[in-house]
């Protein structure tokens, strides 16, 4: 997928904007009309609209003529809303009761828990319309990311990004070091040690002012390892849960044993570093070795990936980040077509592999890794298997995240967190403690402890 996607721009501006923007559909009484429970239209004809963004939009229309063989009379007009454009045009739709809404929404996991909160009725529910039989087709706890009552389905996942751990296999052994041998985060420190002192390389990199929203990924990648996130399943605050500390604790191993390097500018600061080679490793999602591939593509050979260390030995090395859905707007007056592209689009095997083929995006449905693409070696990469790497983690166990309405909250008081942690030098629990504690003021959530 290309870079201007879900929280690398901003994320939470359209939700966190429209925080009070609650009361105007469900005390306007125009949250629940339209088509949703009414008539869903005709399934083989009609004019439907999808929004999506970029690379993504470029994939799925696509996919428009095949859809066409099977439903010649349903024409599909995709736009590219531009991200983040698009979740503000979807917040200012749904505040206007679905006024001017697409019928096919392109939806982040991040977004998703907030339009169904403050929005109710504006996203159909596919259960009704067959999507309770694809429960078990997707990677291990999505499926509890859209329909997470286990009875309404919001939407169906498309995209699914494994934890990462993308890395400069000849910085490693320049510095004598073994990459397969780090089980823990722990080791990785120790790793990081050797490859400043024999190359001179920083072991990572983070925006440590936090000038974007991105500078949390990977506290929230040591985090979701363990199993933990900043809410728990109840919507009760666990930001300063041990899990939590622990993932901070480790940031300010890192940091003060001097492997950490600054990329705060955001993502050009970024794509600007690994030109340098100023770090070794790159703990980004699947999504991620694209942009390396196209960011540098002299050095191929000369890259690895593996999935990330465990934080805790013996733990799991598998999680998945993030991922995107597709729904159905629920005042749709074509609620049954649009409802037959998004079954077309995910659910069948050989339109995900020509998605993946297209923009490399790693699907949640698990039946299209059994295409031979997944298990091509990559040049780049070191003749590694990518796609066998990153499908080994979606098939492991994981918990679905529950990244509620106030995701664009805790995201900022966690990034303040560790702002304070990096530059300062603060006490992870201590820093921690008070940000769940801002977090239950501003949003009137219990913390849990």
């Amino acid at each position: 997928m290309d870079m201007s996607r879900r929280r690398v721009l901003g994320v939470g501006g359209a939700l966190a904007a429209g925080a009070g923007l609650g009361c105007l559909t469900a005390c306007s009484g125009t949250g629940s009309t339209g088509a949703q429970g009414g008539d869903v239209g005709d399934a083989t004809k009609g004019s439907i609209t999808v929004w999506s963004w970029q690379g993504p939009a470029a994939e799925l229309r696509a996919l428009v003529p095949a859809f066409n063989k099977k439903y010649p009379d349903i024409k599909v007009t995709v736009q590219d809303i531009g991200n983040p454009a698009i979740w503000d045009k979807i917040t200012t739709g749904m505040a206007a009761g679905g006024a001017g809404l697409a019928d096919v929404l392109h939806i982040g996991v991040d977004y998703l828990p907030g339009y169904v909160d403050r929005f109710p009725g504006q996203l159909a529910d596919l259960g009704k319309l067959g999507a309770h039989k694809y429960r078990d087709a997707f990677a291990k706890g999505l499926w509890e990311t859209v329909s997470p009552k286990g009875e309404q389905v919001n939407a169906l996942p498309w995209e699914a990004n494994s934890a990462g751990f993308y890395y400069r296999a000849d910085v490693f052994e320049e510095a004598g070091v073994d990459v397969g041998a780090l089980d823990t985060w722990d080791d990785a420190i120790e790793a990081g040690k050797e490859i400043k002192k024999k190359t001179g390389k920083y072991l990572l990199g983070i925006d440590k002012p936090a000038s974007q929203p991105d500078s949390a990924n990977f506290f929230q990648l040591l985090l979701q390892l363990q199993g933990g996130f900043y809410f728990n399943t109840d919507g009760d605050i666990t930001l300063d849960s041990a899990e939590a500390v622990r993932a901070m604790s480790l940031i300010k191993k890192m940091n003060d044993a001097g492997l950490v390097s600054d990329i705060s500018g955001g993502w050009n600061a970024l794509i600007s570093s690994i030109k340098k080679g100023t770090a070794a490793v790159l703990p980004w999602p699947t999504w991620f070795g694209g942009i390396i591939e196209e960011t540098v593509p002299d050095e191929a050979g000369k890259w690895g990936v593996r999935l990330p260390p465990s934080v805790r030995r013996g733990g799991t090395t598998a999680a998945t980040v993030n991922s995107t859905h597709l729904a159905v707007a629920g005042t749709s007056k074509h609620q049954a077509a649009a409802w037959n592209f998004v079954e077309f689009v995910l659910t069948r095997p050989e339109s995900q592999v020509k998605i993946y083929r297209g923009k490399g995006i790693a699907p949640a449905l698990l039946k299209a890794y059994d295409d031979p693409v997944f298990h091509e070696p990559s040049k780049f990469f070191g003749g590694q298997k990518k796609g066998e790497i990153f499908l080994g983690s979606l098939k492991a166990p994981s918990p679905a995240f529950n990244y509620t309405s106030d995701y664009a909250r805790a995201l900022k008081v966690v990034t303040d967190a560790q702002t304070k942690v990096l530059l300062k030098g603060a006490d992870p629990a201590k820093v921690l403690h008070a940000a769940a504690e801002q977090l239950a003021s501003q949003t009137g959530r219990k913390v849990a402890r």
